[in-house]
Formats: C-alpha cells, structure tokens, sequence
C-alpha cells in the first residue's frame, strides 16, 4: 500500500510543496509576525522533516513534537483562526502542485488532526476521560 508521500511524489514533492508554502505564509500579514525571529532555513528543513515523516506514516508523537514546536507561538497568541490560515495555504500549495483532490483532503486532515496540540490544549476527547 503506498503512503501518502508515494503518492505525492516523495521527498522531493515535499521540498517543493514546503518552499511554496513558505512563500504564501510569508506573504500573509495575519500570520507572518510567527516567524519574524525564526531562522527560516531551519524552519524549512523542520517542516520537511515532519511533512515528510507524517505523510509516510511514521510520524510517532507528533502531537507532543507539534506541542514543544509551537509552544512559543501559542504564548504570542496563535489560535484557531491562524491554524486556518496555514491549513488554507497548505490546501492551496496542494492544489497548486496539482495534488488529487482526495489526497489533498487525506492531507489536510492529518494536520487538522493535530489542531489541539499545535495550539497548546487537551484534545475534547481526553478532557472527557
């Protein structure tokens, strides 16, 4: 069975897809003050890394690694309404590199799976144990 980096065309696909993506969310004044004082080279291989592991299946702990990754950006206020911003310049990038419209959607919610923990709070379902 293929993973979802086979099908997107692996490595490489993601090194553009993170270039891309990069660009729109630089561009975006709602979001962009995040990665001011980021050293975006890093930032750019950090991205390639967990896309890349995460689309393959083999991203273990994701939500603790995404928990510890956006720690500073939640203290400087990031919400649902950046986390949308990004996953909508994801979706376009996706789209834009000609990505199938039911792979763009697998994509889209493997990250929205990781919503809770990117902005710093228990998931509904752990809070009800």
């Amino acid at each position: 069975m293929s993973s979802l980096l086979d099908v997107i065309g692996g490595p490489a696909a993601v090194e553009v897809a993170v270039g891309i993506l990069y660009k729109k969310i630089s561009a975006d004044p709602a979001i962009n003050h995040f990665f001011f004082d980021i050293d975006m080279a890093a930032q750019h291989r950090k991205m390639k890394h967990f896309l890349t592991l995460l689309l393959s299946g083999a991203a273990h702990n994701a939500e603790a690694y995404m928990r510890s990754a956006h720690a500073n950006a939640v203290a400087q206020g990031l919400n649902d309404d950046h986390f949308d911003r990004v996953a909508g310049h994801l979706q376009a990038t996706l789209e834009e590199l000609g990505v199938p419209a039911d792979v763009v959607d697998q994509i889209i919610s493997a990250a929205a799976s990781l919503r809770d923990p990117v902005l710093g709070r228990v998931a509904a379902e752990a809070q009800q144990a």
